[in-house]
């Protein structure tokens, strides 16, 4: 079997569809959903593409090299990269898993996982009550006040839900911030450096709120997205132990992991990062640190089914659960379920609220959602999952031959 073309695709997500002499074709997602990097991503597919016309896709261990080691410049690792490559790995996947007529967690090892428990993310933003308001199914805002997360999260307990994520931090610090500014700046108009207390109670009240409202048996996760220092981390961090928390994820930027250890010395959570570290060079020292309790590689930006299983496999080692982390398109959930179901140190699946919009429903062929908090993994051969033609047409497409 030969790679005969690549199709790529620019479109609220970045897609790809390769293409064999037999037939069957496969596809893949590059990661960076969100931010300002669609281009960048976009182009790297296409300078990729040019590398893998006429390779064995089964060959998924020399793809991976090949492209990793004929970047030169890019061998140092980079998202754009690395997102690319886990294009072409999760497509050459999918067409493995369609040729031998198989689901690709059985070419993973099989099912360790029969079902997948998966929590409601990012509910700062809203859930299902708030995103269909508008009937149109985008209503993504952002919550200020204490009262509004207890609703929020009633709202996930409502869908079947035992656990959720929260940001209690990226959410304004004056009810007045217009929208556009907190989405504009991604929370560089946030705190920094010394939290002022009634801040600090205030984003302690959010969660406290959801608390109240799931009790003593939902499980809470705290997302911080680097938007705080070192220090002011660790002083959310202590001032929520008694609310019982799951895991501190992503508290302070992880490109110096030495400061999660000064977190962990600090405050007693566990603590979680992965979606912005890449490839197994980037998890290196948080495995020799021990720092976290929990990894999130996100596969579509690490490079693919084929890097992320060996850094689940790598954790394991060192007893750290995953959480793969998702926020990007049908692609993305569909081979994130794939390794969740094969790997024995699973933790939990992220269901991030933007999987409610219409364009994440209307864009897969397939929609895939959690049936009371738990993911029945596909069994369709390969990932179990493409795009259809009606979200095709809106994106911009380049065929690589």
């Amino acid at each position: 079997m030969k790679i005969t073309s690549v199709e790529c695709y620019l479109g609220q997500f970045i897609t790809m569809k390769i293409n064999t002499d037999e037939g069957i074709y496969g596809w893949g997602e590059a990661g960076l959903a969100y931010g300002n990097s669609f281009e960048a991503a976009f182009g790297q597919c296409q300078d990729f593409a040019k590398l893998i016309i006429g390779m064995d896709p089964f060959d998924t261990e020399k793809i991976w090299e090949h492209l990793h080691r004929h970047t030169f410049w890019g061998m140092g690792g980079g998202v754009v990269i690395t997102s690319a490559m886990a294009a072409i790995d999760t497509a050459c996947w999918d067409i493995k898993g369609k040729a031998l007529g198989v689901p690709v967690y059985k070419l993973l090892g099989g099912k360790t996982n029969p079902k997948l428990r998966a929590y409601a993310s990012q509910l700062q933003f809203g859930w299902s009550d708030l995103i269909q308001k508008d009937n149109k199914g985008e209503a993504i805002g952002l919550l200020f006040d204490p009262k509004d997360y207890y609703e929020v999260t009633k709202n996930a307990l409502r869908d079947g839900y035992d656990a959720i994520k929260v940001d209690p931090v990226f959410a304004p610090t004056d009810p007045d911030t217009p929208l556009e500014k907190i989405w504009g700046s991604q929370g560089t108009t946030q705190i920094r450096g010394c939290y002022r207390q009634h801040d600090l109670q205030r984003s302690v009240e959010r969660i406290a709120a959801c608390r109240e409202a799931g009790g003593p048996d939902m499980d809470i996760i705290v997302e911080i997205h680097s938007l705080l220092d070192a220090n002011t981390a660790a002083e959310l961090g202590k001032a929520l132990e008694p609310l019982h928390i799951m895991y501190f994820e992503e508290p302070t930027s992880p490109e110096n992991p030495s400061n999660f250890r000064h977190i962990k010395q600090k405050c007693d959570l566990p603590l979680a990062t992965g979606e912005r570290s890449y490839t197994r060079w980037g998890f290196r020292q948080f495995f020799e640190d021990r720092t976290l309790s929990v990894i999130q590689p996100d596969l579509c930006n690490t490079g693919g089914i084929t890097e992320t299983k060996k850094i689940c496999d790598m954790a394991q080692v060192y007893d750290m659960g995953v959480q793969i982390h998702v926020c990007g398109g049908p692609i993305a959930t569909a081979a994130a379920l794939q390794v969740e179901a094969a790997i024995p140190n699973f933790t939990i699946h992220e269901e991030h609220n933007a999987n409610l919009k219409n364009i994440f429903i209307q864009a897969g062929k397939y929609y895939y959602k959690p049936e009371n908090g738990y993911y029945t993994v596909p069994d369709l051969p390969g990932i179990g999952q493409e795009m259809t033609d009606e979200f095709l047409a809106t994106c911009r497409k380049v065929v690589i031959e």
